[in-house]
């Protein structure tokens, strides 16, 4: 089992890079395939021949749908270029760039809460990661404004479950 990483170590500004590159990387990709998309949406082979055929009306949804994740991926990055990471103490509460270590009787985690970027993973050290956590999300509700030491509960499908906060950074 490898070692808890100490948080307090940790480079938030190096994290919030490594995130940004990832979300960059992903807006250049959806905006090359909504490109692509569009394009095919008026090509002549996609054109309807009968008032049944809906292979143009399906690639145009298809080419909003990607339109709609190139504006909310230009609008994470916003965000996130925006943060400048704060330290936070035993006292101090949870908010936005905090690290957060939860453990409950199975298993400890990391996450990092910045408002973007939500499920990815980043690496802290060799084999140790921090999961990205929005405010937005119901475990990111719960945290903002707790401290270290505090119980946070989730209710999941299984049931409800509660985390230590066992530490903040």
């Amino acid at each position: 089992m490898v070692p808890p990483v100490e948080l307090g170590s940790v480079d938030k500004l190096k994290l919030l890079a490594e995130l940004t590159e990832r979300l960059e990387s992903d807006l250049r990709n959806v905006t090359a395939a909504q490109k692509a998309t569009q394009e095919g949406a008026t090509h002549e082979e996609n054109r309807s021949e009968s008032d049944k055929d809906m292979r143009a009306t399906e690639v145009s949804y298809l080419a909003r749908g990607q339109a709609e994740r190139v504006i909310s991926l230009r609008d994470e990055l916003g965000l996130l270029r925006s943060l400048k990471p704060r330290v936070f103490g035993e006292e101090t509460p949870i908010a936005a760039t905090a690290l957060v270590r939860l453990v409950d009787e199975a298993a400890s985690a990391v996450y990092f809460l910045v408002p973007a970027g939500g499920g990815l993973r980043l690496n802290l050290a060799t084999g140790v990661e921090a999961s990205i956590l929005t405010p937005r999300s119901p475990l990111g509700q719960n945290l903002l404004g707790l401290r270290q030491g505090d119980v946070v509960g989730l209710d999941t499908s299984d049931g409800s479950r509660e985390y230590e906060i066992v530490d903040v950074a």
